[in-house]
């Protein structure tokens, strides 16, 4: 740990006398590493010889860091290893007889090439849940192909429901499939681990972003299975709700989302339109979906006399839902934000906060991100390596001390 401090916070989280060991990189696996470590879990983070590649993703840097890179690896303690020769492989083993959890997240085929799969390492460590991401999985069509947030969302249709007939086809703005992997990972992991407590043993928990991508396509999934009419791009507009869109104000744009027919109501009375609450196009959500061109053109006209965040509040008030496109430096500095702890602060460190808030054991950030290898020394000890050890694991490169870098 990097303090007694440190120590002392983690321990007080849910999953305190976890230990994760953590060798992947780039974001599903080390997004899911740092939730355990939010709420408590020993993280182990284990880099390749050259770094989780993400440290690279930029600009902005902080030091030898990306932004990108910090946003997904706070709490953790840091160790660099290669896997790829057999010392580097029989250090994993000594720390996995410490471990719970193993997160990874390598091409399929690789694990098992070094002896490192699921079956071989549940012979060895019956107890051990094993959380592997992949882009597709290990077999299937598509079995053993690389996988990327970018393509996944291609694959699952994400794109082709995503974006207007004006702007043709567009990626979720942020990596949708990727983060919401790591937390079906976190999901799987803390499943297993409650599994765990009646049968005694451990299991392979098995993430794609293909599955992923594909869960989340509601309600165009559902609807397709009832109607068999396939979904094109939607643009701001909901396909099974409306007023469900977005209108242009006198200021900032907004979004209206009006979910019954009691709110639909409350809608009129406050844009002062209540000619629209009565009338027979309008009345139930289903008539309004039919008529959604005609009613968004006497909304529209309607909010261009509002400011769109006043409005907002207003709609708020009396339990209607609306929002105002908020760029992402107001919402990060935003009252309400600030007020949910949904950003921290370490020194110089400044992220997100955690989204799961437990009344009892809630979790901390208490570590801003490592630097690569930083605590290589005091990990190695724990599990019975002699300073001498250690600078023979050093001399022969199987710990590194210094990022390889490209052309090394």
């Amino acid at each position: 740990m990097s303090s007694p401090a440190a120590a002392a916070t983690q321990a007080s989280g849910a999953l305190k006398g976890i230990r994760v060991i953590d060798i992947s990189r780039v974001l599903g696996g080390p997004l899911a590493g740092q939730i355990l470590a939010d709420h408590g879990a020993d993280v182990i983070k284990v880099e390749p010889p050259q770094g989780d590649e993400t440290r690279e993703w930029g600009p902005p840097f902080q030091g030898d860091a990306s932004a990108y890179f910090l946003n997904v690896n706070r709490n953790k303690r840091a160790l660099a290893l290669d896997l790829s020769r057999e010392a580097g492989r029989e250090v994993l083993l000594r720390l996995l007889e410490t471990a719970d959890v193993l997160i990874e997240n390598f091409k399929p085929g690789t694990m098992e090439k070094w002896g490192l799969g699921y079956e071989q390492l549940s012979q060895l460590f019956p107890r051990l849940i094993h959380a592997s991401v992949t882009g597709f999985g290990k077999d299937g069509p598509f079995g053993g192909y690389p996988g990327y947030d970018l393509m996944a969302q291609a694959w699952t249709g994400l794109v082709s429901i995503n974006g207007s007939k004006a702007s043709g086809p567009l990626r979720v703005g942020m990596p949708v499939i990727d983060m919401m992997t790591g937390m079906n990972a976190v999901v799987g992991i803390t499943m297993s681990l409650y599994e765990r407590e009646r049968s005694g043993k451990g299991q392979h928990v098995d993430l794609t972003l293909y599955d992923t991508g594909v869960s989340l396509l509601h309600p165009h999934a559902p609807n397709w299975f009832m109607s068999g009419k396939v979904p094109g791009l939607t643009g701001n507009d909901h396909p099974s709700i409306s007023p469900y869109s977005l209108f242009e104000t006198k200021g900032a744009p907004m979004l209206v989302t009006v979910g019954n027919d009691r709110q639909y109501e409350r809608f009129c009375e406050v844009i002062g339109a209540p000619e629209l609450a009565t009338d027979p196009r309008f009345r139930s959500n289903a008539r309004r979906v039919e008529n959604r061109e005609v009613l968004a053109e006497a909304i529209q006209a309607r909010l261009k006399l509002f400011d769109g965040e006043e409005l907002a509040r207003k709609l708020m008030d009396v339990g209607v839902g609306g929002g105002p496109v908020q760029s992402v430096d107001r919402v990060l500095t935003h009252p309400h934000t600030l007020h949910r702890k949904m950003v921290v602060q370490l020194g110089n460190y400044r992220s997100t906060g955690i989204p799961v808030k437990l009344s009892r054991t809630p979790g901390n950030v208490y570590s801003p991100p490592p630097e690569y290898n930083q605590h290589a020394r005091e990990i190695l000890a724990e599990v019975q390596f002699t300073p001498a050890d250690v600078d023979a694991l050093e001399a022969r490169d199987i710990v590194r001390t210094v990022r390889k870098r490209h052309g090394d």
